[in-house]
């Protein structure tokens, strides 16, 4: 609209104006891209903070883990009168006695097998030679020449000895400093929540506090979960191998206990040290027969215990598991391979209670202007 010369408005409308510069569609996925670049610029730099501050946030993120798993426990013997800091110690200790003497049980039963499983994989070379040729012969001459490849390369191995030593130091400092966070965790778990919502920003409380007790359910149901899957594999294995008189029978039972908190590579490495230690005192049948148990072993894992118990507790597809295990080795090695998928889960249960919180606020939205609506008709 606009004035003429005489002072007579114009009412001829305006052309329409330049229209966007790029369509609505390439818009929203520039967005999308510019948000993707921004969460995984923000994520890559912290993880990059965590690895340079491994010796600090490696023994809280395990202090979690034990928390998750032991809490349980604490909260029985506080049930039954015990002091806080009491309950908190001895939770502590009785997990120090069960792992260290796993340990032991598993070291002494791999330590005593060495000897016969090394006789055992040098026969195996022999059998391949007489089958196979050249092979076989190579196999046999890598473990015959064993002791002069390794007086060879010893200067290369001595070299490496003080960082290898350092590596022990530092693996050992980070688990005392785990137990004890461990500890403080248990004891002051019911200020926790305090805690989080005095450093939580204005009006943000409440939904922080809801994704803090999501993630640490789902870490505590995994970790519930896995240690009750890793003691039916670890009994079932110890019996099969008992029965087939494998020695160290317990040990490896042991190990295959400790490795189901690793999926998937966990168990096929303690499977693999069960059939080596029955290859080498009894025979190449005895060592199929407890490659039979093991891969029963973990039929029965995979298609009865974890759609039965994990079903319940976390539900993670196993490619998102494969996945978050080859990218946590790849970011930290053994305890990558060993947080990962804890992490992952605590992450997801995050995600399903923003999902559900911002589902529930659109939800009220919508009922609050259907309601408007409702009034407005009724008082016309």
């Amino acid at each position: 609209m606009s004035w003429s010369a005489g002072g007579v408005q114009d009412t001829k409308p305006l052309g329409p104006g330049p229209g966007p510069l790029l369509p609505d569609p390439v818009r929203r996925l520039a967005a999308w891209c510019a948000v993707v670049l921004l969460v995984a610029g923000v994520v890559y730099v912290g993880i990059r903070l965590c690895v340079e501050f491994r010796t600090a946030v490696v023994p809280v993120l395990l202090a979690l883990l034990g928390t998750a798993l032991l809490r349980p426990m604490h909260r029985r013997l506080v049930g039954a009168g015990v002091h806080r800091s009491v309950a908190a110690a001895v939770t502590c200790v009785a997990v120090v006695a069960v792992v260290g003497g796993a340990l032991y049980i598993v070291v002494a039963a791999i330590v005593g097998s060495g000897d016969q499983i090394v006789h055992s994989l040098r026969e195996a070379a022999r059998s391949l030679t007489a089958r196979f040729g050249p092979a076989g012969t190579s196999l046999e001459d890598v473990v015959t020449n064993a002791p002069k490849l390794l007086g060879r390369f010893g200067g290369t191995a001595a070299s490496g000895v003080l960082s290898g030593v350092s590596v022990v130091g530092e693996a050992i400092a980070m688990a005392v400093l785990a137990l004890l966070l461990v500890f403080f965790f248990l004891r002051d778990f019911h200020r926790a929540a305090d805690a989080l919502r005095a450093v939580a920003p204005g009006g943000t409380a409440d939904t922080l506090e809801a994704m803090a007790r999501r993630a640490f359910h789902a870490v505590e149901g995994f970790m519930r979960g896995t240690t009750f899957i890793a003691l039916i594999d670890s009994v079932c294995v110890t019996a099969g191998l008992l029965i087939l008189r494998v020695p160290g029978a317990v040990g490896l039972g042991a190990l295959v206990f400790v490795g189901a908190y690793i999926p998937y590579l966990g168990a096929f490495l303690s499977g693999a040290v069960a059939v080596l230690v029955a290859l080498a005192d009894r025979g190449f049948v005895i060592a199929l027969w407890a490659l039979g148990v093991i891969v029963a072993v973990q039929a029965l894992e995979g298609h009865v215990l974890q759609p039965m118990v994990q079903s319940r507790t976390v539900q993670m597809h196993p490619a998102v598991v494969m996945v978050t295990l080859t990218a946590g080795a790849s970011v930290a090695g053994i305890v990558g391979l060993l947080l990962a998928v804890p992490l992952t889960a605590a992450a997801s249960g995050v995600v399903h209670e923003l999902r559900t919180r911002y589902e529930a606020g659109g939800a009220e939205g919508e009922s609050g202007e259907a309601g408007a609506g409702e009034t407005g008709a009724e008082e016309a």
